[in-house]
């Protein structure tokens, strides 16, 4: 009987964005900020800063006003006590950041909260404090001085603030000598800066609890701005970007929309727009938006960088390519850019590119798992069996609940005839996802290579209980019960393997075998014809296969094999008619292995060759071919 013992494999590069956490299967997208590798510090260290300040308020100051304006001083003198002590710190040292920067990053990281407040009618006096984790701090500052946009986002609202206060506090003088229509001219503009600093402060606070991840309290903050300041853009870009966060992609796209006709020439509108509808499945749009992005800044790498992932999704990968590079041109250390031009080069077959792609991902970020794990896929590709293995050794180790690897290195090891090992990789993948019916099918597989009949039985059961739609757990199960001489009980699975998938080749064949063995040398003809006719082309397992020595000598099978050798060789002498590279046999590598088939695609830069189990290989033609061997 013929059993599949690999997993469907799929690419995946994953990681994640401040603005935007996402996580694919096969691609991801980043949205606006690129996180790279930030480093480990050791412990973490809570430090709590005090400070008070009492704000004498003038006639013409409400309590509203009176409270904003403290509220202001006391955050201002916070920061910079903050700043102070960051700035002592030896990894915000080597960020090489001006005390004053330090102050406009931790802005938009920390929260001020209130201990206490006073109004007596004439001066508003607060108490407030900053509670801060230092390892969170520093990283969150590490990753926003790498990110332009935020940092000028936050410098732009620290001036805003610093301009009204200058702002107001002229008009203060003003207004101690103004009279009439004047008078009443100064406190509207005075009053008009008061509600834009309270503005400022509701965006501040959006903006620290974004970062912390409380995207719900973040939007709330956002809402308070965009009542005090309808035509505030950051402010609906940013609640776009929590919104999203939130998996909420038509509220977030409305909100970029509204930031897009208040600012037309916002690129970060159009990537994150672009983003949402990508979320949502409307990838024509997505791309649409990520060409106005790149129209509007040529240089912008999310934007090159997002397109390329849905040009890969969309099959086109050369295209995809054709961004990536371009990513890369602009940001040759962004790992995440080689990470999926890797996923696209293996895509087209070209299964070396990817590998050198995916090691330059991991020197750039050496603890990333899903480099490794696709450069696994890339070796094991290739026929490099253990090559395949200790990459995916190396992402268990650097991600060992990453459940699916223990998946993919049992299939691997299954593949090289290490069942035992296999087992254990599946069920240790059980382990950790109870549910993972796909390894209950693989464990029951190679129960059936090992001869445990029972056991395979028991998984495949339970594969079929926790999806019962699984033609392959019925197929397993078929072949379990044939080794068992249950054929009532195969024919049923095999009957209902078919009825789920109506054109599996292998279900045929194994249908064959069960009637081999039961010495019904007609009916297993006639399956094995159907399975031939579905596309079963795997002679060398038909040549070695004891279950059908009982029909190799009838006439039906003989004529089986006859005919079929004589569709193959009309159909090879068809193709090779017009064949340019028919007298190559084989190729040679320059690692010295020899790799047989037909040649189907030979040009300066690649070669494609179709072995004769089927696989189509692709390979470099200047880096990996020694040369050829001729008929």
């Amino acid at each position: 009987v013929y059993s599949w013992l690999m997993y469907k494999m799929a690419s995946i590069c994953k990681r994640g964005a401040t603005t935007m956490k996402s996580s694919l299967i096969r691609i991801n997208l980043i949205f606006i900020l690129f996180v790279l590798f930030i480093p480990n510090f050791t412990s973490a260290e809570l430090k709590t800063f005090i400070k008070e300040y009492t704000y004498q308020a003038s006639e013409d100051d409400s309590r509203n006003s009176s409270r904003t304006l403290a509220l202001r001083e006391v955050k201002r003198l916070l920061l910079e006590e903050l700043g102070t002590y960051l700035e002592s710190i030896t990894e915000v040292q080597n960020f090489r950041l001006t005390k004053d920067q330090i102050t406009t990053l931790t802005a938009g990281i920390v929260k001020t909260e209130i201990v206490d407040e006073k109004w007596d009618g004439r001066t508003y006096w607060l108490k407030s404090k900053i509670v801060a984790d230092s390892i969170d701090v520093i990283k969150t500052i590490d990753a926003l001085r790498k990110d332009r946009v935020k940092t000028r986002e936050l410098e732009e609202l620290r001036k805003r603030s610093e301009d009204l206060l200058k702002e107001n506090e002229r008009l203060r003088k003003e207004l101690t000598v103004a009279k009439g229509k004047k008078r009443q001219k100064t406190i509207a503009t005075y009053d008009e800066n008061i509600k834009y600093l309270t503005a400022n402060e509701w965006f501040e606070k959006g903006y620290a609890s974004h970062t912390s991840g409380n995207y719900n309290d973040a939007i709330d903050a956002y809402s308070e701005v965009v009542v005090l300041s309808p035509k505030s853009v950051p402010a609906y870009y940013n609640r776009g970007l929590a919104y999203a966060d939130l998996g909420k992609y038509k509220e977030s796209i409305k909100d970029f929309s509204t930031a897009i006709e208040l600012n037309p020439k916002l690129a970060e509108a159009y990537c994150a727009r672009g983003l949402a509808y990508y979320r949502l499945g409307n990838n024509k749009q997505a791309i649409q938006d990520y060409n106005k992005a790149i129209e509007l800044n040529q240089k912008y790498i999310p934007a090159y960088y997002n397109r390329g992932l849905v040009y890969s999704k969309l099959g086109n990968d050369k295209q995809a390519i054709q961004d990536y590079n371009r990513a890369i041109e602009l940001n040759p250390k962004l790992a995440e850019a080689y990470c999926d031009r890797g996923v696209a080069y293996g895509n087209l077959g070209q299964h070396q590119r990817a590998i050198e792609d995916y090691t330059q991902a991991i020197r750039l970020k050496p603890g990333d798992a899903y480099a490794h794990y696709n450069r696994g896929l890339a070796h094991y590709s290739l026929g490099q069996h253990q090559r395949a293995i200790e990459d995916y050794n190396e992402a268990i180790r650097l991600k060992p609940d990453f459940v699916e690897l223990y998946v993919f290195r049992g299939g691997t090891y299954s593949f090289l005839g290490q069942h035992q090992r296999a087992i254990e990789d599946y069920t240790q993948a059980i382990r950790l996802k109870s549910d993972f019916t796909e390894a209950y099918t693989l464990r029951g597989a190679t129960y059936n290579e090992l001869g445990q009949y029972q056991r395979a039985i028991g998984d495949y059961n339970e594969a079929i209980r926790l999806k019962p739609a699984d033609a392959t757990a019925y197929k397993g199960r078929g072949v379990a019960y044939v080794h068992l001489s249950q054929y009532k009980n195969s024919r049923a699975d095999f009957d209902e393997a078919i009825r789920l998938k109506p054109n599996d080749n292998d279900t045929y064949y194994n249908y064959a075998c069960s009637f081999s063995l039961q010495k019904d040398a007609k009916q297993a003809c006639v399956w094995l014809t159907w399975a031939i006719e579905r596309g079963f082309k795997n002679w060398k397992h038909m040549e070695a296969d004891k279950d059908l020595d009982n029909i190799r000598n009838e006439e039906c099978f003989v004529g089986i094999i006859k005919d079929s050798l004589q569709a193959i060789e009309k159909t090879e002498s068809a193709e090779n008619a017009d064949d340019p590279y028919k007298g190559i046999k084989a190729i040679v590598l320059k690692n010295g292995n020899v790799i047989e088939g037909k040649i189907l695609r030979m040009d300066p830069d690649i070669v494609k060759i179709r072995t004769k189990d089927g696989k189509v290989l692709s390979y470099d033609f200047k880096k990996e071919v020694e040369t050829f061997i001729t008929k």
